[in-house]
């Protein structure tokens, strides 16, 4: 399974941003996905996850009201829409899914190779 995502790029504090994330290869079922950041010297943090039973959402507290995590489940894509942007947002972005590759198979944790989101004062 492969997760590339894209969206990233340079914004100015206030603006906003939209992070893609597609999921392929062998699928049986995606249980849950979501988005993780990271910046250097620190551990990598969860943002949002969404999960595939009811589409029960979490958020870090720091980004709730600002940032909405959304799915199509039929294109196995993952969307993070990120609003008022700050400057302590600025980090690299991950997406992550929990993917079941055939039925009975216990799920695996997939990783993309993450995108940069600077935000800039």
């Amino acid at each position: 399974v492969q997760l590339v995502e894209s969206g990233g790029g340079l914004v100015q504090a206030g603006g906003s941003l939209r992070l893609s994330c597609a999921a392929s290869g062998r699928i049986f079922r995606i249980n849950a996905m979501g988005w993780y950041r990271q910046t250097p010297g620190k551990q990598r943090e969860l943002v949002a996850r969404m999960n595939s039973d009811y589409g029960i959402t979490n958020y870090a507290d720091s980004v709730k009201g600002r940032f909405t995590i959304s799915r199509d489940d039929a294109k196995n894509m993952a969307y993070l829409q990120m609003n008022n942007l700050k400057p302590e947002d600025t980090a690299v972005y991950y997406c992550t899914a929990d993917v079941t590759e055939a039925r009975g198979l216990v799920p695996i944790d997939y990783w993309g190779q993450g995108t940069t989101v600077t935000v800039s004062t």
